[in-house]
């Protein structure tokens, strides 16, 4: 009897641990279909009353750079809180969660064939081969930065899967930059300025939204490596959880600024000040970008919620609600960001 009990326990054990991962992947891939209706449905409602016309195949357009967005995010956040992992003092010595930076890439690679292959048909999508110029590619500005992004992203697969993971820095910098750099035409007023803000923002938000992914499932990993210094069973990761929160939490602090500062000024830029309140509500644009603020300021409330949590119980677990409540809203962010960039621009007045 006293052998069939143990093995009884392990087994509803086992049993619950599978229910409750089930449960996670069922809530991940709903979470995952509601961010992708976002850019496909957005427009149509974005658009209604505004007078304006939508671009052909705005929906999947704004879905792929989705997809990219977040194909950048996943990589730079591991990156990033592997850094600050290595500066936690006592942290446990488990091995890492598996890295998502391949699989992340060969994404972005895919989505960002796609979005070659729309600039190669004339901005739209194509439907047949022989409508692709691709040789014309090289030839436009567009083109080129839609290459970029093409081979920075095979690059950044070949530097996840090789020895030195930390080499990805290099190509995903470099689709950074030909965002920054697609999102403000050469015709443009003040185009470097522009550029240079939109390439802040970008990287600012990858850190913020990919580091806290990262952040949780170091967490997780870490939950589960017993401390044998509080005899067997025992959880020895509060203190170095509560240390790497913390001092994520101090630099999502600085990137939060500058993503609020660099927004607010590229949004200044593009609408006027006297024109700002009127756009917010009769543009697309605007009410996008509106929705996109809205969702922010949920963010940072989640934020602010968690490091209270975290300052009061000193326990990361408490902290981790809101943290994944975060989460979900940042993939949010991402998704209304994809279908930003497919609008059509503020009417400058």
């Amino acid at each position: 009897m006293t052998l069939i009990r143990p093995t009884a326990e392990a087994a509803d054990a086992s049993g619950a641990a599978r229910r409750q991962a089930t449960r996670r992947a069922v809530a991940v891939l709903a979470l995952v279909a509601a961010a992708a209706l976002i850019p496909l449905l957005g427009p149509s409602a974005a658009l209604t009353d505004t007078g304006e016309a939508a671009a052909p195949a705005t929906g999947g357009i704004a879905l792929l750079r989705t997809v990219l967005f977040a194909a950048l995010c996943v990589p730079a956040g591991e990156l990033f809180v592997a850094r600050l992992a290595r500066r936690v003092p006592g942290a446990p010595r488990a091995e890492a969660p598996r890295s998502w930076a391949a699989y992340a890439a060969a994404a972005g690679f895919v989505v960002a064939l796609g979005l070659a292959s729309v600039v190669a048909t004339g901005n739209l999508l194509p439907r047949r081969l022989s409508d692709m110029d691709v040789g014309g590619l090289y030839q436009t500005r567009d083109g080129r930065l839609a290459l970029l992004e093409v081979n920075a992203f095979a690059v950044a697969w070949l530097c996840a899967r090789s020895r030195r993971p930390a080499a990805q820095v290099w190509p995903l910098a470099a689709v950074a930059l030909a965002e920054a750099l697609r999102a403000h035409p050469a015709t443009e007023h003040g185009t470097p300025v522009g550029s240079a803000l939109t390439l802040v923002h970008v990287t600012c938000a990858a850190l913020w939204a990919g580091g806290l992914l990262h952040v949780l499932r170091l967490l997780a990993g870490w939950r589960a490596t017993p401390d044998i210094t509080k005899g067997p069973g025992a959880e020895g990761s509060s203190p170095a959880g509560a240390a790497l929160l913390g001092l994520y939490a101090r630099v999502a602090a600085v990137l939060f600024a500058a993503i609020t500062a660099t927004g607010v000024w590229s949004a200044l830029r593009r609408m006027p000040p006297g024109t700002v309140v009127d756009q917010l509500t009769s543009t697309a644009y605007g009410r996008t970008l509106l929705a996109k603020v809205l969702l922010v300021a949920v963010v940072a409330v989640l934020a602010l919620w968690a490091r209270l949590r975290l300052r009061r119980a000193g326990d990361p677990i408490g902290a981790c609600s809101p943290a994944r409540a975060e989460v979900v809203a940042l993939g949010m962010v991402v998704a209304v960001s994809g279908l930003l960039t497919a609008l059509p621009l503020p009417i400058r007045w």
